[in-house]
């Protein structure tokens, strides 16, 4: 598509800026017309009518037959108001429609200003689908593609991406939706032109992009055909005043507040005590005893000693620069303290304290962000728990120090949600890098923490439990830059919320919040988790498992029932099992009983003994057009669980130290001792699960999911 000229844009501009000084929030359909040929959008010929006499004369001058709507800037929902007619085929039929059209209008809103009546061409058939914008409060602008017509509102069948969207992301859109076989032809229809209707996404897209105070386009419905693409319908609805501008840093100012955040050499506690019971106490008590090597000065205009530590009246008279200054005092003390913390310098506030804007205290909490703003200070919080940095013995919270150091980042902004996440982490001995805690995001928030674990060496997974983005384009692009270096997961709060908002169009009404945030995050390359167990599960086992080299999945199993099971999984999950060639067929079954079954799944059967096993395991290692494993054990005296889960680590291991590596997962049935073998296997590489067929593949799906986003298969 050729750029819109300079020229275009500023017709677009003079057009908008006109119906805005007159209040308006919607185009006419002439308006809408002149914006669409300004941007090389296809819709019919088309002029207005205002009179019967002039509507005569245009549709003999477009071609009959002729489709006829009403024109006025106060009815937006022509065919509600009875004023559309569609196939109007002679210069009668033209004359008694206008003549109904206008009644019909002036029933329905007598104030309405009727500005006449669009005489407009017929267009060619083609399958009908919908092509529009809405500006999402948290993305800005998104483009929208599904089907089109009445369609639309029964099936929901729709896609988004960011705006503008490239013509790659255009072409996805057209993959996207469940109904994408019937634009590739069905029954005998010849496909659409894909590469047009593409190419009108991008069009669109541009549109919004190039103009913020353009709240909806509307397109629908499109009509899409093996000969090209045209709008029937054009409805753009505009905004009234902008969102206030976020302010924004560059990923150098976040990396150097965020080293020393995540780095200190020096911490400050506001509100330190030698009182147990209080949070001020705990957080001196967790920093002392976690082991931090740097200094420690704690704050507390009543105390000379705090926990061994010489104590100070105001942060002001402590030694140096510290990087990090944590509060523990209430709300209503906040602000002082923090004018102090500016004024020595301090680059990074840790506010634990709640009080603020989750409590309604929006002002107070307001009145922070511009101290901190007015100093150069990032703040972290308020109302969180504090967070870890576990690489430098860092525990700033009120709760216990963790002690299994590793390399899952995790975050959370709801206080209730990191304790579990702590709770979690502690039961299956993750290895953790940092648990960061967000709260009300005043400030810092998860695209100033990604920008950070993108570049941290001890980082190799990130997974975030979010309620909201305050800026989603910057989330979009600090994971887009993360992505192809480690995986992101994301835990999104409300996805059965009702969150479409009300609005005055098809794609307005289809935007609800779950459904943009859905195809966005994908579009980012994020692994969205369903659930909290889910994000938990994918932080664990996504380092564990090494990166696959291909689609080629084999699942060996010693019980048939678990390898249907699997099977399912593996389709659920977008897996492909691999068609066995019969070279490797004959392969497996020389090492399986005869009442067994190659193929894929691999049914050893399980009366068989540990050899079994190891010889077929051994096989989906060394044959290289495998490129996963997926295994299925069923509890025998023959073949205990602990024998399993060692030879099982102790080939993946003798492979991995010759360089073959394949991601290899586990289903475990049995009685308890499952669980040692479990807990054993993921300790040796190998992640496994007891009691479920399906929790292993997902993980490997999770795996696929991010390996295709980073560009690695």
């Amino acid at each position: 598509m050729a750029d819109t000229t300079e020229e275009s844009r500023a017709a677009v501009r003079a057009l908008l800026d006109g119906a805005l000084a007159q209040g308006r929030t919607a185009l006419t359909a002439p308006e809408g017309k002149a914006v669409t040929d300004a941007y090389g959008i296809p819709t019919p010929a088309e002029a207005l009518a205002e009179s019967a006499d002039e509507a005569v004369a245009l549709a003999d001058r477009i071609g009959f037959p002729v489709a006829m709507k009403i024109v006025s800037p106060e009815i937006t929902h022509k065919t509600e108001a009875g004023g559309v007619r569609v196939g109007v085929a002679s210069a009668a039929e033209v004359r008694g429609a206008f003549t109904a059209i206008v009644a019909n209008a002036r029933t329905y809103d007598p104030d309405a200003r009727i500005l006449g009546v669009q005489i407009q061409q017929m267009v060619p058939a083609g399958t009908e689908v919908l092509i529009g914008t809405v500006t999402d409060p948290t993305f800005g602008p998104v483009v929208a593609f599904g089907l089109g017509g009445v369609l639309v509102e029964v099936l929901k069948d729709v896609t988004f991406r960011l705006a503008p969207a490239t013509e790659d992301d255009a072409l996805s859109m057209l993959d996207g939706i469940r109904a994408a076989e019937i634009l590739r032809g069905v029954r005998g229809a010849p496909p659409v032109d894909r590469d047009a209707l593409a190419g009108l996404i991008v069009k669109v897209s541009r549109l919004a992009a190039d103009f913020p105070e353009i709240a909806e386009v509307d397109l629908n419905p499109v009509f899409a055909s093996a000969g090209g693409v045209m709008a029937a319908d054009v409805r753009i609805l505009l905004a009234g005043e902008r969102p206030a501008a976020r302010r924004r840093y560059g990923r150098e100012e976040i990396l150097a507040s965020m080293r020393r955040l995540m780095k200190p050499t020096s911490v400050a506690v506001i509100g330190a005590s030698n009182e147990a019971g209080k949070i001020g106490n705990s957080v001196m008590r967790n920093l002392v005893e976690g082991g931090f090597s740097g200094d420690i000065h704690p704050v507390n205009p009543k105390a000379d000693d705090i926990l061994g530590r010489k104590a100070y009246k105001s942060v002001m008279d402590v030694p140096g620069e510290p990087d990090v200054a944590v509060f523990a005092i209430p709300a209503r003390f906040v602000p002082a303290a923090l004018e102090e913390v500016g004024r020595k310098g301090i680059p990074n506030a840790v506010l634990i304290p709640s009080g603020f804007a989750e409590t309604g205290e929006h002002a107070l909490q307001e009145r922070l962000v511009a101290i901190a703003e007015e100093h150069g200070v990032r703040l972290l919080g308020p109302n969180i728990y504090g967070y870890y940095s576990t690489w430098q013995d860092l525990c700033a919270t009120f709760c216990t120090p963790y002690d299994v150091k590793g390399g899952v980042a995790l975050t959370s902004q709801s206080g209730g949600i990191g304790m579990a996440v702590l709770g979690f982490a502690r039961t299956t001995r993750t290895g953790v890098s940092a648990i960061v805690g967000l709260g009300n995001k005043s400030d810092l928030d998860e695209d100033d923490l990604l920008t950070w674990f993108a570049e941290d060496e001890r980082t190799e997974c990130v997974a975030m439990h979010l309620e909201d983005l305050k800026d989603g384009r910057a989330f979009v692009a600090a994971a887009r830059a993360t992505v192809p270096r480690k995986p992101v997961v994301v835990l999104k709060a409300g996805r059965t919320a009702a969150g479409a908002r009300a609005a005055g169009s098809h794609t307005g009404a289809l935007a609800g919040d779950d459904a943009v945030y859905d195809d966005i995050l994908r579009q980012a390359g994020v692994i969205r988790a369903p659930g909290l167990g889910e994000m938990l599960e994918y932080a664990r086992a996504l380092p564990v498992l090494p990166t696959p080299r291909g689609d080629n999945v084999v699942i060996i199993t010693g019980a048939g029932g678990s390898g249907v099971l699997l099977s399912d999984a593996i389709v659920d999950n977008g897996l492909t099992l691999m068609e066995i060639p019969p070279d490797l067929d004959e392969a497996f079954r020389a090492f399986i009983p005869p009442f067994g079954a190659a193929g894929n799944p691999v049914d050893i059967t399980g009366g068989e003994p540990p050899a079994t096993y190891e010889a077929t395991i051994r096989l989906g290692l060394e044959d290289p057009r495998i490129h996963a494993l997926v295994l299925g054990y069923w509890h025998t005296i023959v073949t205990p669980p602990m024998v399993f889960a060692e030879l099982t680590a102790r080939v993946v291991g003798e492979f991995r130290a010759r360089g073959v590596e394949k991601p290899v997962v586990a289903s475990l049935a049995g009685d308890v001792e499952v669980e040692e073998a479990c807990r054993y296997l993921f300790d040796h590489g190998v992640v496994a699960y007891p009691y479920t067929t399906e929790r292993p593949v997902e993980v490997l799906g999770a795996k696929y999911r991010w390996a295709r986003a980073a560009g690695l298969l």
